[in-house]
């Protein structure tokens, strides 16, 4: 197996792939100590026979760049696979602002085929290859040089495999003439607000047992001042504080560093210096903030005036498409948006695009009252009123 440890090598390698339909893309990373992931190793594969078909990429050898990579990602004649690129992409997103295009991701298509939701790759592997992935080298630290045999082995088969189960699911999609559906899945994960986090809005992902609005602002202090630190330091958030000791600070609402060596979460290195001092600001920001500034507290879902007869009838109905088209029921629509659509709500995502034909539009009919539904064998059918 072939390793470019050169900025020629990999231009080499990129042109010669620009020459295929789609080329296979998968990355190693770290972000166990980090903000953001550190990329270590790249994974490239064409549809070829030649040994040189696949190789691997270490971005981490001195004087390598990855401009030829994203010549070849602005190149729209060749389809870039990943399988789940979430995070990925949001690695070439940080570093060079870039996404690749076109794009398709494997376990997208996967749930669109009816492999479930959320699949694994060893899982695809296994139903559309016929083979085992040997998974040994999973949790490594791949930032370490040399990389020994068995993790470039290892490496190399999230590329390898991934030509067939590609050709195998683009088949599927064209035959099913679902792969609009792929597409419109695939808009969110090329989107830049996708993956940048404004720290102003880092309060909204905390949990609390209380929506009172003095304590939120507390939160909302202590939770953009973490974001902000951790992004500017590039340290995972807990590195600063964990999520269970900010709910504490803003119960305690601590007013100096005696307050602080008093807290029982708080990480000793948070007791003093940059961070404790941010904590003290955040606090003293979120206790002194205006009535007019206080965070708004979304309580509309509290007051939706649910129909639970159609509401179970639209879970009825779900079941029923989710067995017909083979997709996930959590693909198409959540609980929550059954409820609200038995309340009466119509703009919501199982109301548009591919989700309104596979749903979306009996469901308005049942709620209209012009379809019913029917038990016919093992099956629940749609019966026109």
């Amino acid at each position: 197996m072939k390793t470019l440890t050169t900025t020629q090598e990999l231009a080499d390698f990129c042109k010669a792939a620009a020459a295929f339909d789609y080329v296979t893309v998968d990355t190693e990373f770290l972000r166990e100590r980090t903000y953001y992931s550190k990329l270590c190793l790249l994974q490239l594969a064409v549809p070829s026979p030649d040994e040189d078909s696949a190789v691997l990429v270490d971005p981490l050898a001195e004087g390598m760049t990855l401009e030829p990579l994203y010549e070849l990602f602005a190149d729209e004649s060749v389809v870039k696979v990943f399988h789940a690129a979430r995070q990925d992409l949001e690695i070439f997103w940080v570093e060079a602002g870039v996404f690749p295009n076109p794009l398709f991701d494997t376990q997208v298509a996967a749930m669109v085929c009816g492999f479930g939701e959320q699949v694994g790759y060893e899982t695809l592997v296994r139903k559309i290859c016929k083979e085992g992935v040997d998974k040994t080298s999973r949790f490594t630290d791949w930032s370490r040089r040399p990389l020994s045999e068995a993790q470039k082995t290892y490496a190399l088969a999230d590329v390898t495999h991934l030509r067939k189960i590609y050709e195998y699911l683009s088949a599927e999609l064209t035959k099913t003439k679902r792969s609009h559906w792929v597409a419109e899945e695939l808009r969110t994960l090329t989107q830049s607000g996708t993956y940048e986090i404004q720290p102003e809005n880092a309060w909204k992902r905390i949990k609390t047992r209380t929506n009172s609005a003095k304590f939120l602002a507390v939160v909302r202090e202590l939770a953009e001042f973490r974001e902000a630190y951790a992004q500017e330091n590039n340290v995972p958030r807990s590195r600063v504080f964990k999520d269970d000791a900010l709910i504490e600070l803003a119960s305690t609402k601590p007013k100096s560093l005696s307050d602080l060596g008093g807290s029982r979460l708080l990480l000793r290195e948070a007791r003093k210096g940059v961070i404790a001092d941010g904590i003290l600001a955040a606090v003293k920001k979120g206790v002194n903030c205006p009535p007019e500034k206080l965070p708004m507290i979304d309580t509309s879902r509290d007051k939706l005036k649910v129909n639970p007869a159609l509401a179970d009838l639209l879970r009825v109905l779900l079941k029923s498409k989710t067995e017909s088209s083979g997709v996930a029921a959590k693909l198409i629509a959540t609980s929550s948006e059954l409820d609200q659509i038995a309340a009466g709500e119509r703009e919501l995502p199982a109301m548009s695009g591919w989700r309104f034909e596979v749903f979306g539009e009996d469901a308005l009919k049942l709620c209209d009252g012009k379809i019913a539904l029917a038990a016919k064998g093992q099956t629940v059918t749609v019966v026109e009123l």
